[in-house]
């Protein structure tokens, strides 16, 4: 299954806010989204998911396998989102359910997409708990997400994510929130369980320095707009954007800094 996004324009009370980006990622391939705050990247990783915020309206296509996402029924992106594409969002504290245990969270999607009985789910959630490498699957899934550290809590919305595994995964700023130390880890996580289940991954991020970790191609985005797209390496090299340079830089100071992955 391949995703293509083609011209698509998102606008909010009438100001637009992504102005016309195209990329494809075909089955399997590792794709980056990056830019600084306010570039569009994550409003076009919620544009594909049909989650975008009330007011926004989306136009060009988003096609999935091809099948056209914009203006496709919210009952039917439903079913997609979990079942066919996986969503792990940066902060695990606001996508959790504060009052639900994270075991009843991860069986729901299970539940949900694949029709298995409460018995079944709540066996699915302690797997899935431990495939994340949570500790103690059969007693971290009664714990309630506050019980957790923000790197386990990180790692339940993982499980969430792909616990039907999804065909494609979306991951948005997934390691931001979280030390550097914890943020190595979730990211080996992750790189290990795309290539276990050989889904694509489309990974948004500010930094450059991650990125490299976790993709083959990136696009780069400006004020909702596309200033560069190709081969990682080839950024890292041959930055021709000034956006793509600061990056760069940016990249670079963090890794030779103090605690940074040299």
């Amino acid at each position: 299954m391949s995703l293509d996004v083609q011209d698509l324009v998102i606008e909010i009370d009438g100001a637009r806010l992504v102005d016309g980006v195209s990329f494809t990622v075909p089955d399997g391939a590792r794709l980056g989204l990056i830019g600084e705050s306010g570039s569009g990247k994550s409003l076009t990783a919620l544009a594909i998911l049909g989650l975008l915020p009330e007011g926004a309206t989306a136009t060009g296509s988003i096609r999935w396998d091809g099948r056209e996402l914009i203006g496709l029924p919210d009952r039917d992106l439903a079913r997609l989102r979990g079942d066919e594409i996986g969503i792990v969002f940066q902060e695990p504290r606001t996508a959790l359910n504060p009052i639900r245990t994270v075991g009843r969270q991860i069986a729901e999607s299970v539940r949900i997409h694949e029709g298995v009985g409460r018995r079944e789910a709540s066996a699915r959630a302690i797997a899935e708990a431990e495939r994340v490498h949570l500790p103690d699957p059969a007693q971290i899934v009664r714990r309630y997400p506050h019980q957790l550290s923000g790197g386990q809590r990180q790692r339940v919305a993982i499980a969430m994510a792909l616990a039907c595994r999804p065909r494609l995964l979306i991951a948005d700023e997934p390691t931001t929130a979280l030390d550097v130390t914890i943020q190595a880890d979730v990211l080996d996580l992750l790189n290990g369980l795309v290539s276990r289940d050989g889904m694509s991954l489309v990974f948004i991020t500010h930094d450059l320095a991650v990125l490299s970790q976790v993709a083959t191609d990136a696009v780069v985005l400006e004020h909702g707009r596309v200033v560069e797209a190709g081969p990682l390496s080839q950024l890292l090299t041959t930055p021709r954007s000034a956006v793509t340079q600061g990056l760069l830089r940016d990249a670079t100071a963090t890794l030779w800094k103090p605690g940074g992955a040299r």
